[in-house]
């Protein structure tokens, strides 16, 4: 009995020792499968505490591209950080969502925001690629990573992508996913958003996309660069050639209809700058919009900016400057090197809607904008503003003042200023219209010393100039330092029958959603008396005919003009206008130098406003200045100031207020009578 015994207890305690191994094996399993749990736990946690909300975009408000518009509605410049145009699913054609969701995510209408099946076949090709060669994203997840998300390359992001894209599935419907999906993608060439895309590469609207462009556009977003038919036009033909297949083998399109956009040819836009002739407007405009609504509003707000700006004039604006910089360098016999500089402002005179500026001869080279930041002497282009007050006060243009020697007391002790005509002479008892015709200096001093400095510069202040103008007698010749802008402006006042119009530059603003941030309506306010005001412009019509601006001669209608030269021919000013149109033009050197001798206002600069005038009212029904209700013509002779009937050219009658020459004429006999003498 005891051997049975013996061979019992051995093989007993084997089973007692298999069985508390087994207990052993049970618990360490459960405890690591605990643990596991508890671990996957705490990172799933960690994962959902560093997720992003994604409450944001329920609200979709992406940087968006500002867009400034020339006067007809076309599209001139794009202000962005990110070149993106938001716009909704309807303003797209049916294929174009379709064409993305068959390159990119397949099964997007079906799954909820992850594809598990994606994500599967991802991983199995990237286990035979050995590497990752499939990310398995859906278009949900992209949305996640993109707006949400870091673009690292790591499980943990997949994760969270994961998770994110499930929620945005819960939250928005497909619609909604695909409206944020297509305007937030990056489609290469600095563009996001299939709008943007569509003006980048067929300067066109995404509504207006062939099946061709759209299947092209969809073929970017795994790559952009690789596939950019900029750079690789075989590589993006190819990828196209997939997205059409795709969306053939999805059912969107026919077979027949994928092979023949796949050979339908593609017209490119073009990709460099398309108004290179426009840069100082956009300048001048960009640098307004950023001071006034910030950086950030300018560059990320989708702004449209509606500007005054004529395209067709300013390209000829430039090309005006261009030719007359070039006449210059003939005459002077210098070479191109030594060129000076040119600007340009052309204005409507009744609205002050600026429809052409050119800063410069070259953007490229130079970005300073001598129209509107340069300021220079004008010399006599500023008289007009002095004998517009003379003629306010009671002067008028028979008046006579002696152009004689002057000494006047200089700005220190001891020291005499003494200003002479330009060509050095003096002429004797000399009437306010041969003053101004004839832009005599002695005759403008005295002028201004009669009607008192502060007069006049409260007239200019009236009149838009906001520059600081020097409280003594060489206000008279220009002395003071303007920009082209602000004296071109000024003289809207002579055109527009003493009316001043600031100058405007933009029309509207409106905010991504088509509501009006700014309206800029004209606004005329009266700075001087009409009947002054047609006494300046009708003397400055001989400026043209008979005067120092010569050069500016032969446009059809009638044209009124002033030249200005500073000192030593540093600077050569042409303010000149016709009922409806202002241009003012500047010639000088960026650096203190002459011009030349003989390079004045009327030589430098009158024919290049003549060349651009010329072209500006091309088409145009000839305009005469109106001539107000109270002011007569009368034959006169320019030299005494006397009331000559023999004079026969009416074109040469001198306007003259009617109570002046009731007045003046009380008491006299028929024939020869001064009207006004000083």
């Amino acid at each position: 009995m005891s051997p049975r015994r013996s061979s019992h207890t051995p093989s007993s305690k084997p089973r007692i020792w298999y069985w508390n191994h087994f207990h052993l094996g049970v618990l360490l399993l459960g405890t690591a499968f605990l643990l596991t749990s508890f671990i996957a736990a705490l990172l799933f946690l960690f994962v959902t505490l560093n997720i992003p909300d994604i409450s944001s975009l329920t609200a979709y408000q992406p940087k968006q591209t500002s867009l400034v518009k020339d006067q007809q509605g076309r599209i001139v410049d794009r202000v962005f950080t990110e070149n993106r145009i938001v716009i909704p699913l309807s303003a797209m054609p049916d294929l174009l969502p379709k064409a993305f969701i068959a390159a990119e995510d397949a099964r997007f209408l079906e799954h909820a925001g992850v594809d598990s099946w994606s994500i599967l076949r991802a991983l199995i090709n990237n286990i035979r690629a050995g590497g990752k060669s499939q990310g398995g994203s859906t278009i949900t997840q992209q949305v996640a990573r993109s707006l949400l998300l870091s673009r690292e390359k790591t499980y943990l992001r997949k994760l969270k992508e994961a998770i994110l894209a499930y929620r945005i599935g819960q939250v928005l419907s497909k619609n909604e996913v695909l409206h944020i999906y297509l305007n937030q993608l990056y489609l290469g060439e600095k563009s996001y958003g299939v709008e943007a895309a569509a003006h980048t590469y067929f300067d066109k609207k995404a509504a207006q996309l062939s099946l061709a462009e759209m299947a092209l556009l969809a073929g970017l977003p795994q790559a952009p660069s690789r596939y950019s038919p900029f750079h690789n036009y075989t590589a993006a033909k190819h990828r196209q050639g997939y997205v059409l297949n795709r969306m053939a083998e999805e059912g969107f399109i026919s077979s027949s209809a994928a092979t023949k956009a796949f050979d339908q040819p593609l017209l490119w836009a073009p990709r460099k700058a398309t108004h290179p002739d426009a840069l100082y407007f956009l300048q001048y405009v960009r640098n307004d919009i950023n001071k006034r609504y910030g950086r950030k509003m300018l560059y990320e707000g989708g702004l449209t900016i509606e500007t005054t700006l004529d395209l067709t004039l300013q390209k000829q604006a430039a090309q005006s400057i261009e030719k007359g910089v070039a006449a210059w360098a003939l005459r002077s016999g210098q070479g191109r090197r030594t060129t000076p500089q040119g600007a340009l402002v052309s204005m409507e005179s009744k609205t002050g809607r600026v429809r052409a500026l050119t800063g410069g001869v070259n953007f490229a080279k130079s970005q300073f904008n001598r129209a509107s930041q340069a300021k220079r002497q004008p010399g006599s282009a500023f008289k007009p503003l002095v004998f517009a007050q003379a003629f306010n006060s009671g002067f008028n243009p028979a008046s006579v003042l002696l152009d004689e020697p002057l000494q006047l007391p200089g700005h220190r002790d001891g020291v005499f200023w003494q200003p002479k005509n330009f060509s050095g002479k003096s002429y004797g008892p000399t009437t306010l219209c041969t003053a101004l015709v004839k832009s005599r200096n002695i005759v403008t001093i005295k002028l201004l010393q009669e009607i008192g400095l502060q007069n006049v510069i409260f007239l200019a202040r009236k009149m838009g100039i906001k520059s600081s103008l020097h409280p003594n007698l060489s206000l008279a010749l220009g002395a003071s330092e303007l920009s082209l802008l602000e004296l071109t402006s000024a003289y809207t006042t002579f055109a527009n029958q003493g009316k001043y119009c600031r100058p405007i530059f933009i029309d509207r603003i409106l905010d991504p959603h088509g509501r009006i941030l700014e309206n800029n309506i004209p606004r005329q306010n009266k700075a001087l008396d009409e009947r002054a005001a047609y006494q300046v412009t009708r003397l400055l019509q001989e400026v043209i005919s008979h005067g120092t601006g010569q050069n500016a001669w032969g446009l059809p209608g009638e044209s009124a003009g002033k030249t200005g030269t500073a000192d030593h021919n540093m600077d050569a000013w042409f303010i000149g206008y016709t009922p409806s149109l202002v241009t003012g033009v500047w010639m000088g050197f960026d650096i203190k130098r002459n011009l030349g001798k003989r390079e004045t206002g009327g030589r430098a600069c009158a024919p290049i406003w003549l060349d651009f005038m010329k072209k500006a009212m091309a088409g145009m029904k000839p305009e005469r200045f109106h001539v107000p209700e109270g002011i007569t013509l009368l034959p006169t002779n320019r030299r005494t100031g006397v009331y000559d009937p023999d004079i026969r050219n009416k074109g040469r009658w001198l306007p003259f207020w009617n109570s002046d020459i009731e007045e003046l004429m009380k008491d006299k006999g028929p024939g020869k009578i001064a009207l006004k003498v000083k």
